[in-house]
């Protein structure tokens, strides 16, 4: 595992995850992670973020959210855009519309990190971290 990448781990722990439909899932703790976490509950597609542990062994508990009696993940995708190896960068003229408006793309500005919509509404740019829909 490449321990330098822990947006791709979280996002991969979400989706794998989803897919095998638990209730929570566990992601290390790091600023960018409970940031990201934050993002995704204030837009609703995660249903809480708690933690456990300390120190360096400090874990996010991440509830997931499902739809309908068949359990439907709120999230369809979760997309890295920004790598450590090409980081994607926008101002906020031309930051990405996910979907249309549907997904959101989390961004991270030099206010923190927050959603595009966000990001466009402050006049911000930044990184591109990744697409939720």
């Amino acid at each position: 595992m490449a321990a330098n990448d822990t947006i791709a781990d979280m996002l991969t722990r979400i989706r794998n995850a989803n897919m095998a439909r638990h209730q929570v899932t566990h992601v290390p703790a790091t600023k960018v992670t409970r940031n990201i976490a934050k993002v995704l509950q204030s837009e609703g597609f995660i249903a809480e973020v708690g933690e456990e542990g300390e120190g360096i062994k400090c874990n996010l508990t991440i509830a997931l959210k499902y739809k309908g009696k068949n359990r439907q993940p709120l999230i369809n995708a979760l997309k890295r855009i920004s790598k450590p190896g090409l980081r994607v960068y926008a101002n906020h003229k031309e930051l990405p519309r996910v979907l249309g408006g549907i997904g959101i793309a989390i961004i991270s500005t030099s206010s923190g990190i927050m959603t595009d919509r966000e990001a466009r509404r402050q006049g911000l740019g930044g990184e591109i971290l990744c697409y939720v829909w």
